[in-house]
């Protein structure tokens, strides 16, 4: 992960700070709407994609810090977008997002190597902690 390829914004000091770029995938439009703008409030940079395929198309791929992922969607999964994502040789970071209650559910994602798996509904407090993690940030 680059941090120049981050976007630039002032800190309240005037220091050049850079904001993580963050894709939200989920066929959910509600989270579309909502997890952009609490990422924004967090400190990154958020753009949604209502699919998997969707997001592979954008041309997004390239500039994206940490994936937002949701684990059940019409075509292409979550998990079937982490293997592609893998085949393409990429490392991006994945958090998934799910309303299944299952634990191991999240321990064969994390065992794929994704970051972590919320169940949602989550709190930005979680949602914030763990995208720390996924960015290695302090």
């Amino acid at each position: 992960m680059s941090l120049s390829n981050w976007p630039m914004e002032r800190s309240q000091d005037s220091v050049m700070v850079k904001r993580a770029n963050i894709a939200v995938v989920d066929d959910d439009e509600s989270v579309r709407e909502s997890l952009p703008p609490l990422l924004d409030v967090l400190g990154f940079t958020a753009r949604a994609f209502r699919s998997a395929e969707e997001f592979l198309a954008s041309g997004f791929l390239p500039e994206t810090d940490c994936l937002i992922l949701d684990v059940a969607m019409r075509g292409m999964s979550g998990p079937q977008l982490q293997t592609e994502l893998k085949r393409l040789g990429s490392g991006i970071p994945i958090i998934f997002i799910t309303a299944q209650s299952d634990a191991s559910l999240r321990q064969r994602l994390v065992g794929k190597g994704a970051v972590d798996c919320l169940l949602k509904p989550f709190s930005d407090t979680s949602l914030l902690a763990t995208l720390k993690d996924a960015l290695h940030l302090s």
